[in-house]
């Protein structure tokens, strides 16, 4: 690409764990998402030009995941191209949902684009960890790896990394409730045990080896039976105001199943039709009414493709988001 071209990548949101998949399970929605904005230009290293979206982001490249991303391709490439960079967010931060990933699976994209596609989409998973890296302190897959190969993935381990794409063998519709409170992924993750009990962890692994077979064996009730987290939902639950409500309520509706999504807040509830994920939003809705706190839901279909290109045209100085 020329110094007058960009290209518009969208990452969306994801829901990692999905109950039993603790740290190596996750799934691509179809919306929220974020979209990052990349060209070539004659400055030389990585500069972020505008953010929308959001207040409080770093414009440092050093500091955003953005440009932490970016760079790490340049380097591994051994290039000193100038990439210019502009990030809209359009998913709340701290949420759940893979914010973060988001932001560095569209960045990968992106730039990849600009250098002329030398990394495949899995390839650029190993960069958009790095986003993680930056964020959380932790270069973790469960939220990139979806966001950037669509459907469900599962991590099977990180030395060396083994990324497993599953897509999306029957429909899925995913309902998302986001209380709008914080919650640290730090203090989520600080109050979980080091260590299991062996008759829970058994548990758990039937769980994730039966949701895995439920997929690929198109058996919604064995995936029904097999959402559930043994371990981590009981520890982690008591730090969202009405969680064990607004699922009874979920599954009540029809939901196959449901949880906390990545590290929370949200609540995450998977239904076999779109009408179904709509009747089971209007009951974790009816939970929160009146409870003063404020919410944000969202419907989508789990979908086959995560990352996509949007855009590509000649460049405009102001890019408007």
């Amino acid at each position: 690409m020329n110094e007058n071209e960009f290209v518009k990548a969208y990452a969306p949101a994801t829901v990692a764990n999905v109950c039993c998949g603790f740290d190596v399970l996750g799934f691509a929605l179809d919306q929220p998402g974020d979209e990052v904005w990349a060209r070539k230009s004659e400055t030389h290293g990585i500069t972020i030009s505008d953010i929308k979206g959001i207040e409080n982001l770093s414009f440092d490249p050093k500091e955003n995941v953005i440009g932490v991303v970016a760079q790490k391709m340049l380097d591994t490439l051994g290039l000193s191209t100038g990439i210019e960079l502009q990030l809209h967010k359009g998913m709340p931060v701290g949420s759940g949902l893979g914010s973060s990933a988001a932001s560095s699976a569209a960045a990968a994209f992106a730039v990849n684009q600009v250098l002329g596609s030398p990394f495949t989409v899995q390839e650029l998973v190993t960069y958009a960890m790095e986003g993680e890296r930056k964020a959380s302190g932790s270069a973790h897959a469960d939220n990139v790896a979806p966001s950037l190969l669509g459907g469900f993935v599962l991590v099977r381990d990180y030395e060396p990394l083994d990324v497993v794409p599953l897509g999306v063998p029957l429909e899925l519709y995913c309902t998302i409730l986001y209380p709008q409170i914080e919650l640290k992924t730090s203090l989520s993750r600080s109050i979980l045990k080091q260590e299991i009990p062996l008759k829970k962890g058994i548990r758990q692994w039937g769980n994730l080896a039966g949701l895995m077979a439920g997929l690929l064996k198109k058996d919604y009730d064995l995936i029904g039976r097999s959402l559930h987290d043994e371990i981590f939902e009981p520890e982690r639950s008591v730090l969202i105001p009405l969680f064990k409500q607004v699922k009874a309520a979920a599954i009540k509706a029809g939901a196959l199943g449901g949880g906390i999504s990545g590290s929370g807040p949200s609540i995450f509830a998977l239904s076999a039709s779109m009408q179904q994920a709509q009747a089971v939003k209007e009951a974790m809705e009816a939970i929160y009414a009146g409870s003063g706190i404020e919410t944000k839901t969202y419907v989508s279909q789990v979908p086959e493709q995560g990352v996509r290109l949007v855009a590509q045209s000649t460049f405009q100085p102001a890019l408007p988001l």
